[in-house]
């Protein structure tokens, strides 16, 4: 009895550090995706600010902040946003350096460049 008592409680014990061990894991790995995004506005039939610059690996997101829907279409077809309605947003992790020109498909004359170096 004493021996199925021990192995019980080393077995919650493992449980336990098991657990705790997970929970460092995943703040560890929150805290690294919590940089916030460079965020670039969708108002009046803009993109701003445009053009837009930053470092390999940053994430940019698009809201729009207009009355009617706009999406975000890479001319590369790297990237493409469903189409957003008022307040809706749109996020896009650029890892590679290089120039990426989108556009509204809905408005192809809106027109933005993301620079990344």
């Amino acid at each position: 009895m004493r021996r199925t008592g021990f192995t019980l409680g080393f077995a919650a014990l493992a449980i336990v550090l098991i657990m705790m061990a997970g929970r460092t894991k995943s703040f560890g790995a929150t805290a690294v995706q919590d940089k916030p995004a460079t965020e670039v506005k969708i108002d009046n039939f803009v993109f701003a600010p445009n053009p837009v610059t930053v470092p390999a690996g940053t994430t940019i997101r698009w809201t729009n902040r207009d009355d009617i829907p706009h999406n975000v279409v890479a001319e590369d077809k790297s990237f493409k946003s469903k189409v957003m309605d008022t307040d809706e947003s749109f996020t896009y992790t650029f890892s590679k350096p290089g120039t990426y020109i989108y556009f509204c498909s809905i408005h192809p004359r809106m027109t933005g460049k993301v620079v990344v170096q």
